[in-house]
């Protein structure tokens, strides 16, 4: 373990590309460069609302350093180290279909890359930290509100095994800030917090979207060189191969990404170019969701109320609109669209493929028990996963899900309760459905209609599950494995707000704590995997977010 003092930075990002001339901090369109120099700017009087024990340990911080004065004076911006040169990343991206042009990290402010023992590269970023360059008309400051949410997420979807950035420390500001929740004209000052985001990289489509639509090839080329150098050199050394090779990487860690969403019921709700990450990872957690009742078209964010085009079943269409976007970008590099084509489509290959698996999993099966026997003939113009299987069986399960309000979290959980033998499928449809029951919010008044829907699937996958002779214990085994009890629900999280808001973080370290073992039953921790609640149906932040942070 070591202290802050000896935490070993080297910012290759900085050192590598090309740096924004200008040493003021003000607002302004910048050209010819991937970053600016800015500093945070110091806040009132900072202190820790929760750090991440397993973050702290990535870059061998002990429990110690992480409690000190120090490190809260640091990590909200107070105080810099000595090897430390922050910067803000300039980049551009297409926002709700349309393209916005400069970008850039409004207010995160990247620290520096530190290098762990292990020898993995962590850039150290905080959000919420001040105007940088790239502020437009904002403050760059974050609300607690945002700042939550931001942090327990990404921790719990690392423990989920959902490719993520990471959360080292939530550090409240001891000052306010004016916002706007739903953009309706009632702003209101909320209590500010930053947070320490990790990841090998920010990287995004947007930084190489900015330079193409710039028509700067030089600095492209320099970008897109250092990407392959430092995140992907089994690809091998700069040339057009290698950066076809390049976007047929991303593109199929996009598509394993995407199919985690859909698997967990994970909707990001903005979906911007200018936050798909290059390496393959959930970044920037504004305004998402987890299916509470299982509907494909539901949307976590109000902005995107209307379109609904960053609605749970249409993300994987989404991300695909998003690489189409970031070939453009390459394209100047490789000169030939032919191999960007053919990873576009490999891209749904792997979806498919990963989806499929997971899903088979998700029913206590493998991969060698699925079936291509769907009729894409007969499939719905958006399935309810987002991309057809292949497998009948798990194409129509979207169909079932969606007859009643049932909550997809505790459906999967419970159905490992359903007896896998020949004399369930005898049972009656009230008896087969049983098991289930809890996972429905109207469950004393589930029709026969409904019932008889579900228990016909039931048995087709009880059949299923027979005829792939799978023990009933490693089916119990392999669906608790996959299948969480704990997911981090938006009312959830606003509770965790609320505690934090009146000064109570004890939630907020529960929940940490809780969400580091989704898959655990965590007995006297259950009232943290009940369905969403009668009072949270149409409260603000728990079926009702927006951009605002």
């Amino acid at each position: 373990m070591t202290t802050l003092d000896q935490l070993r930075f080297d910012d290759a990002f900085q050192r590598n590309l090309p740096a924004d001339p200008e040493p003021i901090n003000r607002r302004r369109q910048v050209h010819g460069a991937c970053f600016s120099r800015v500093e945070p700017t110091p806040v009132a009087a900072p202190y820790l609302i929760a750090y991440s024990p397993d973050a702290a340990r990535l870059i061998d911080l002990p429990p110690g350093e992480c409690e000190s004065e120090r490190f809260v004076e640091v990590f909200s911006g107070n105080r810099l180290l000595a090897a430390m040169q922050p910067y803000s990343a300039c980049y551009g991206g297409h926002q709700f279909g349309n393209w916005a042009g400069q970008l850039g990290d409004g207010r995160a402010i990247t620290l520096g890359e530190v290098v762990a023992l292990s020898g993995q590269r962590w850039e150290l970023q905080l959000k919420g930290a001040g105007p940088t360059p790239y502020s437009r008309t904002a403050d760059g400051r974050a609300v607690v509100r945002s700042s939550v949410r931001e942090f327990l997420c990404s921790e719990a979807m690392h423990f989920l095994g959902v490719p993520t950035t990471r959360a080292l420390c939530l550090i409240g500001t001891g000052e306010s800030v004016v916002r706007d929740m739903f953009y309706d004209g009632n702003p209101r000052p909320e209590p500010g917090a930053v947070v320490c985001r990790m990841t090998p990289s920010f990287l995004r489509f947007g930084n190489f979207e900015l330079l193409a639509s710039r028509s700067d090839k030089g600095t492209l080329e320099v970008l897109a060189s250092h990407t392959l150098t430092h995140h992907f050199p089994e690809l091998g050394p700069p040339s057009p191969a290698a950066y076809a090779a390049l976007f047929a990487e991303v593109a199929r860690r996009t598509a394993v990404m995407v199919a985690h969403w859909m698997r967990v019921g994970f909707v990001h709700g903005v979906m911007n170019t200018d936050n798909m990450s290059v390496l393959g990872l959930t970044i920037d957690y504004g305004p998402y969701g987890w299916l509470d009742d299982f509907d494909p078209n539901w949307t976590p964010n109000t902005t995107d109320r209307q379109g609904r085009r960053y609605r749970y079943a249409h993300q994987p269409r989404i991300a695909l609109w998003n690489l189409v976007r970031f070939a453009e970008a390459l394209l100047p590099l490789i000169e030939t669209p032919e191999p960007l084509q053919a990873a576009l489509g490999e891209y749904e290959t792997t979806l498919r493929t990963n989806l499929r698996e997971m899903l088979l999993a998700k029913l206590g099966l493998e991969p060698a028990h699925a079936k291509a026997d769907a009729d894409p003939d007969a499939a719905d113009e958006l399935p309810a996963f987002g991309i057809d299987t292949g497998d009948a069986l798990l194409d129509d399960l979207g169909n079932v899900l969606s007859v009643a309000e049932t909550d997809m979290t505790l459906f999967f959980r419970k159905l490992a309760d359903v007896p896998a033998n020949r004399e369930a499928l005898a049972a009656t449809d009230a008896e087969l459905v049983a098991p289930l029951r809890d996972a429905y919010y109207d469950r004393e008044h589930l029709s026969s209609d409904v019932t008889a829907k579900v228990a016909a699937w039931l048995r087709r996958y009880l059949a299923r599950t027979l005829e792939a002779d799978v023990p009933s214990d490693v089916r119990v085994r392999r669906m608790n494995a996959v299948n969480p009890k704990y997911v981090l629900r938006n009312y959830i999280a606003q509770l965790a707000i609320d505690g934090v808001e009146q000064g109570d973080f004890s939630i907020v370290r529960e929940l940490l704590e809780v969400l580091a073992r989704p898959y655990d039953e965590q007995p006297g921790k259950e009232r943290y995997a009940q369905p969403r609640p009668d009072w949270a149906r149409q409260r603000a932040g728990c079926s009702m977010l927006s951009c605002s942070s």
